[in-house]
């Protein structure tokens, strides 16, 4: 295509169990392992216990050391989960959303054997005020299951950059259900344009190409997480899995201060036989540049969906409904341009 920005091709060679895909560029960049390691808000299980209850916190910000403070005093009339006996262990927890992994989550000690637990306790994050003016609180009240799986008791979200910073004092709030909007809207991180071909061997003329290609088109990314008040500093991450060394891994330049980024940027993938589709797994990342980590925002993951690659069962072949039929559209239409739109998850 004359209107894609950049185009590297890699050799994806064809060994029994995994493929490896080898660079035919010479100026590779160096790649440092990230990890994003994203959390869900709302672990455990929700079971048929209804919210009920208040929750008494203060809320401060510490100008002298640039942290932010929820100070959880008491619950009172919690919902009782363990019917027969009687009783709730409950412990608060609290996370600044949108991007409930960046800051991670804050934990009270867990109170046995009560409905009406007393905390005191000061959860703290370390964080610029104007960044914090951008975040949600979303504090929630949970009962602590060692043997099972944790119940959501009560939750409640503030907008904090309406909240009132002068008010240091403690207050009660009622406790609300999960909202439809927190169940839907918490894990909404984007959404990414793209095009996606499958050129077959030969298909082109005699010899051309001598192996498959697999063409991938990022166009756009829109409705990034905005990390910070100047927006979002983004790259797209891209590896044919199960290969993660650095001859399979590729980049896009990075777009500054735009939580819309445009990237125009097209990967070429050869060595591709036609049965490698169904084992291989294209693999996109959205990423926040900083310059001592980078922060992962989302991505999406190209394949059939299985669990399985050539005959291994393996975690990361979980594409979406969405994402296989992306796929399987390309597979069956070749050397056709597949567009999609497609919303960035957790992976």
């Amino acid at each position: 295509e004359s209107d894609t920005a950049s185009e590297i091709s890699f050799q994806f060679n064809r060994h029994k169990k995994s493929p490896s895909i080898g660079s035919h560029s010479s100026d590779m960049a160096s790649v440092s392992s990230v990890s994003g390691s994203v959390l869900s808000v709302y672990s455990g299980d929700f079971g048929s216990v209804d919210a009920q209850g208040t929750v008494e916190f203060a809320l401060d910000y510490d100008e002298k050391n640039r942290e932010f403070q929820v100070h959880v005093s008491q619950c009172k009339d919690l919902a009782v989960v363990d019917e027969k006996k009687g009783r709730s262990d409950p412990y608060v927890k609290t996370y600044l959303l949108p991007d409930k992994a960046r800051m991670g989550k804050r934990k009270t000690s867990v109170k046995k054997r009560t409905v009406n637990p007393i905390y005191n306790e000061v959860l703290r994050y370390k964080i610029e005020k104007m960044v914090l003016l951008i975040q949600k609180l979303n504090l929630s009240v949970w009962h602590n299951d060692p043997l099972g799986r944790n119940s959501f008791l009560g939750e409640i979200e503030i907008d904090l950059a309406s909240w009132d910073w002068s008010n240091r004092k403690l207050n009660w709030y009622p406790l609300k259900p999960r909202s439809l909007s927190a169940v839907n809207g918490v894990d909404h991180r984007g959404v990414m344009s793209l095009s996606i071909k499958y050129v077959p061997p030969g298909s082109l003329g005699p010899k051309n190409p001598p192996s498959g290609e697999v063409h991938i088109w990022v166009k756009d990314v829109k409705d990034l997480l905005q990390l910070r008040p100047s927006g979002v500093d983004s790259f797209v991450k891209c590896y044919v899995l199960p290969d993660t060394s650095k001859k399979s891994y590729q980049k896009t330049r990075v777009i500054k201060r735009d939580t819309n980024p445009v990237f125009n940027h097209t990967i070429v993938y050869d060595g591709f036989h036609t049965e490698d589709l169904k084992d291989a797994c294209v693999e996109l990342t959205v990423w926040d540049h900083e310059k001592l980590t980078n922060h992962f925002l989302g991505g999406i993951r190209l394949g059939l969906g299985t669990g399985l690659s050539y005959g291994i069962s393996v975690d990361w072949m979980d594409s979406t409904q969405e994402e296989v039929a992306f796929w399987q559209e390309m597979m069956l239409a070749a050397n056709e341009w597949i567009e999609g739109l497609l919303p960035l998850r957790s992976l």
